[in-house]
C-alpha cells in the first residue's frame, strides 16, 4: 500500500469517500468513539459496513452520562462496542502515590497515560489502521494543520506502521451538528448542558457563549498542551 498516494487521492474527499476508502483498504481497521464527531463516522461507516469496529476508551472517570451514551450508541447501531480499560495496578499505583487530582497540580499527561495512551497502545498493536473524528477547528494550537490521512508515528513502529483517518478534518462544528440532526444521530446528553468537548469528568467543564470548544478541557493548561496523548503527533515538537 503506497500511503503518500492514498494521502494525497483524499486530500480534500468528502468522509463518506475517506472512510469507504479506508475500510476497503484496511481490513483491520477500527473506529475510536467517544463523543459526536465519532458518532458521525459511526454512522456513516455502518451505512458502509455494518460490521465496521469500534471501541471507546473507559478511562473509569467518564460522566455517568458518557456511559449510558455508550449503550445507546451500541443499542442503535446494533454494535458490538468493545470497551477498553487501564491497567489496574497502574491505576492503583497512581491513586495511591499522588492521589485522585494530581492532574490539577502536574499536569495530565501522566494520568491519560495510563488510562487513554497505553490501552489505545494495546489496541492498535492488533490494527493497521484507525479512525478518529479529529477536526481542523477543534483546536488552532494542535489541529490546524490535521491531514485527511496520516501515518500515526506515536504509535507505528518500524515493523508495524498505524495510519490514522481523520475523515471529519474539513469540517466545522456546525456542519457535524447539521448532520446530527439531519440523521438522528444519538448523541451526548451533557451537549444539551453546556459540554462542547467531553472527557473525563474532572477535566471537563461546560463552556461560556463565545469560548473556543476546547476551553472546556484541561483548562488549568496552555493551550499548546491541550492533548492527551491520544494524538501526541499534533503537538509540535514532539
Amino acid at each position: 500500500m503506497n500511503f503518500k498516494r492514498l494521502a494525497k487521492e483524499l486530500e480534500g474527499q468528502e468522509p463518506e469517500e475517506i472512510l469507504r476508502q479506508a475500510l476497503e483498504t484496511f481490513p483491520k481497521i477500527a473506529i475510536s468513539f467517544s463523543g459526536a464527531e465519532d458518532v458521525v463516522l459511526v454512522d456513516m461507516a455502518t451505512r458502509i459496513n455494518p460490521k465496521v469496529a469500534v471501541f471507546s476508551l473507559d478511562t473509569g472517570r467518564l460522566h455517568p452520562e458518557t456511559y449510558r451514551y455508550f449503550e445507546a450508541v451500541r443499542e442503535h447501531y446494533g454494535l458490538k462496542l468493545e470497551l477498553l480499560s487501564p491497567d489496574a495496578v497502574a491505576v492503583e499505583t497512581l491513586v495511591r502515590n499522588k492521589g485522585l487530582f494530581s492532574f490539577y497540580q502536574d499536569g495530565h499527561q501522566e494520568c491519560c497515560a495510563i488510562r487513554k495512551v497505553a490501552p489505545l497502545r494495546r489496541k492498535l498493536a492488533h490494527v493497521d489502521a484507525w479512525i478518529t473524528g479529529q477536526r481542523r477547528d477543534q483546536s488552532l494550537g494542535t489541529r490546524a494543520a490535521l491531514p485527511e490521512v496520516q501515518e500515526d508515528r506515536a504509535f507505528s513502529t518500524a515493523e508495524h506502521p498505524v495510519i490514522k483517518f481523520n475523515p471529519l478534518a474539513n469540517w466545522s462544528s456546525a456542519r457535524l451538528w447539521e448532520y446530527i440532526h439531519e440523521h438522528d444521530v444519538p448523541f451526548n446528553d451533557l451537549h444539551a448542558r453546556g459540554f462542547i468537548s467531553i472527557g473525563c469528568e474532572p477535566c471537563t467543564r461546560p463552556t461560556l457563549p463565545n469560548q473556543h470548544e476546547r476551553e472546556g478541557r484541561w483548562w488549568w493548561e496552555d493551550e499548546a498542551k491541550k492533548e492527551c496523548g491520544l494524538h501526541q503527533g499534533n503537538v509540535k515538537g514532539t
